[in-house]
């Protein structure tokens, strides 16, 4: 009976491939050409999405799928141009250097080693935890406001349009102002390649839509003489293949870039983090991030050597493989190898392509990041954090992109603050005829005990809450009738223990010891909160003999009644 493949830790490069059978040759001869055929046309219009020629997002898949089926674990991901972080990085490299110039591809490539270094860096030093510093309703805000930044970057391609210069809104105004000297042919080209799409999508994410449509379309512009009647074409692609070189910058352009990759590093971790836990190569095992963060490192390095920008996982081209039968990386290194025979034979091909095709497919890439659903969910279950959602789509949107996503990851941070700081004292009541003690609230039915406080915080201690915590309790107990003897914290919530917080509870413990109330803790079951108390030394004002399993426990030892 056959087994199905086992993650192999041990296995330095080339791990995917390390349960290959010649059974999965089929499979993923199929992924790798359907994801060819997914990946060709969406590489080249990202790779102009950043001001690039088409053949630099060609070389960017090359370099992130060799690169990754080195070194990353995830048996289906495909990493390379991607259109997340292609706006966030060209919107800061072109404050540098003029869109297109050389000096705007070095850029880029050294961009793309920094990144590259920091995912490597990364994966070392086990930052997979890093992935989850952007919320669920930060993340949804995020890919809008990229979304709208596409939109408005393509759509006077798609009109037949001068694209302006400036801020977001800016440009809707311009376009708004020139809308009645659309071009009816490239009008038509771009939202019928959009249609095209976006049928073939709703039919089969296998149908290559986007390839179809280009094909489609470049058939009309040569059939019609469309370059004629003003439809703008890719025109030359040279026929180059991807040669290794160093980016010739000077030392403090290195140091100015630093920021810049650092926000790119975050961004392709989440999403390299979120593609590799959505499809995972062994149901039974977690996914290794940290070895697929240096996967994605590797092929952004490769990136930058091979003369591109910065790569990143794609959760619909990961999709696409899972989705065809792939079985290892082989379909990432087949897809790689076709853009590869497709530049050094057939670049010739690509010249007539029309850049309102190229738009049409961005069109339905930034429609298709909308997360409309959630949206909803999130406004209908929970209106603050639909207002993190609307505040982080609007500072993407309004502000230079690399400070809006900047801003977006502060505010995820911030609510996660808010969130810690919430977490304030919370009365337990005992439940009658049990020995279990219960939070207060409307649908238990609990007493207190007279002489007894009970009380819990359902977060860890920290410096965000610790003050409010001792003040409460202080608070707590001057307000019980008759004074309290006995005060027990229930512990079970509390799973972190800093030391602003350890020097609240000693101060706790000894104000409480000279007030006369005895004190007790129950039930601190975190392995760090216990270590807290032996590195924080609070043995020293309470007694290890006052630290008990249950609440039930500690009220029968000290003399409560049960």
């Amino acid at each position: 009976m056959a087994q199905p493949p086992a993650t192999h830790t041990n296995w330095p490069i080339f791990r995917s491939l390390k349960a290959f059978r010649p059974s999965d040759l089929p499979g993923d001869l199929i992924a790798g050409l359907t994801l060819a055929a997914i990946a060709i046309p969406e590489q080249m219009a990202t790779s102009r999405l950043g001001g690039f020629s088409p053949q630099i997002g060609f070389f960017a898949f090359i370099a992130g799928s060799l690169g990754f089926a080195m070194f990353g674990a995830n048996r289906f991901l495909s990493c390379g141009a991607d259109s997340t972080i292609t706006p966030i990085f060209a919107g800061g490299l072109a404050v540098m250097a003029t869109a297109g110039s050389p000096d705007y591809q070095s850029l880029a490539m050294a961009l793309a080693l920094m990144v590259g270094v920091i995912m490597i860096a990364g994966s070392l030093f086990k930052l997979g935890w890093i992935a989850n510093l952007l919320s669920t309703p930060v993340t949804v805000g995020f890919l809008a406001g990229i979304s709208v930044h596409i939109l408005v970057s393509q759509l006077p391609g798609v009109l037949g349009l001068h694209t302006p210069d400036g801020p977001t809104l800016y440009k809707l105004g311009m376009l708004a102002k020139d809308i009645g000297q659309t071009n009816l042919y490239t009008l038509a080209i771009g939202l019928g390649v959009l249609a095209l799409v976006a049928g073939s999508e709703t039919i089969s994410a296998r149908i290559p839509g986007a390839l179809i449509g280009l094909v489609a379309a470049t058939i009309a512009v040569i059939a019609g003489h469309l370059e004629s009647k003003g439809v703008n074409v890719v025109g030359t692609v040279p026929g180059t293949l991807p040669k290794p070189s160093l980016p010739d910058i000077a030392p403090e352009r290195w140091v100015k870039l630093l920021s810049l990759a650092l926000l790119i590093a975050v961004v392709v971790m989440v999403q390299t983090a979120a593609t590799t836990r959505s499809f995972l190569s062994d149901r039974d095992k977690p996914a290794d991030v940290d070895r697929d963060f240096l996967g994605a490192g590797a092929g952004s390095v490769l990136s930058g050597l091979f003369g591109a920008f910065p790569v990143n996982a794609s959760p619909p081209r990961t999709g696409i493989v899972s989705e065809t039968g792939g079985r290892s990386q082989l379909a990432g290194l087949v897809a790689a190898g076709i853009v590869l025979a497709l530049l050094a034979f057939g670049a010739t091909l690509l010249q007539h392509v029309p850049d309102a095709a190229l738009g049409g497919v961005l069109l339905f890439v930034a429609l298709r990041i909308i997360r409309l659903k959630q949206i909803v969910m999130i406004f209908r279950q929970s209106f603050y954090e639909f207002l993190l959602v609307v505040a982080t789509a609007a500072a993407i949107i309004v502000l230079p992109i690399e400070q809006g996503v900047a801003v977006g990851i502060a505010l995820s941070l911030l609510h996660g603050i808010w969130t810690t700081t919430r977490g304030r004292l919370v009365e337990f009541v005992h439940v009658p005829n049990t020995t279990i003690w219960w939070p207060a609230g409307r649908q238990v039915g609990g007493e207190p005990r007279p002489g007894i406080i009970v009380v819990g915080q359902q977060a860890p201690l920290s410096f965000l809450n610790a003050a409010n915590f001792h003040s409460d309790v202080i608070k707590m107990i001057g307000a019980s009738t008759p004074k309290p003897r006995l005060l027990v914290i229930e512990a079970s919530g509390i799973v972190e223990i800093d030391f602003t917080a350890a020097q609240a509870l000693h101060d706790l413990f000894r104000e409480c010891r000279e007030d006369g109330v005895t004190i007790a803790i129950a039930r601190l079951e975190s392995t760090r909160a216990q270590d807290a108390f032996e590195r924080f030394n609070l043995y020293d004002v309470l007694p290890r003999d006052r630290v008990f399993h249950s609440v039930d426990e500690a009220l029968r030892t000290l003399g409560g009644p049960a």
